[in-house]
């Protein structure tokens, strides 16, 4: 089997591809946000899956995790350096969402 050649396309995919990291970082886009929530804002996904998603966004460089020294603490997190280049991205995404909406599909 060959390798298929690197494409930049394969390479977002990797790092914002799937059902759920789309969606939270559409949501931190506009702000930090703690972990519960994001998860009040994503209707359906558990616990784990937010832990997994952000871990591997944080790995990739995408977000930052802040652990806020109060009583209780609270983790806050954000878009890294590198996470504010996907903005127009996930703009682009919204646009044409809202421009090709499925029929029978109505705004959130």
């Amino acid at each position: 089997m060959t390798k298929a050649p690197f494409c930049g396309v394969t390479a977002t995919i990797d790092v914002i591809g799937g059902r759920w990291k789309a969606l939270v970082l559409f949501h931190l886009k506009d702000q930090p946000r703690r972990f519960n929530e994001l998860r009040r804002l994503l209707p359906g996904i558990t616990q784990r899956m937010l832990t997994l998603q952000l871990r591997a966004l944080e790995q990739d460089g995408i977000v930052t995790r802040t652990v806020h020294n109060t009583i209780p603490p609270h983790v806050e997190y954000a878009f890294s350096k590198k996470g504010w280049t996907l903005g127009p991205l996930l703009d682009a995404m919204e646009a044409w969402g809202d421009a090709n909406r499925p029929r029978g599909r109505r705004a959130g």
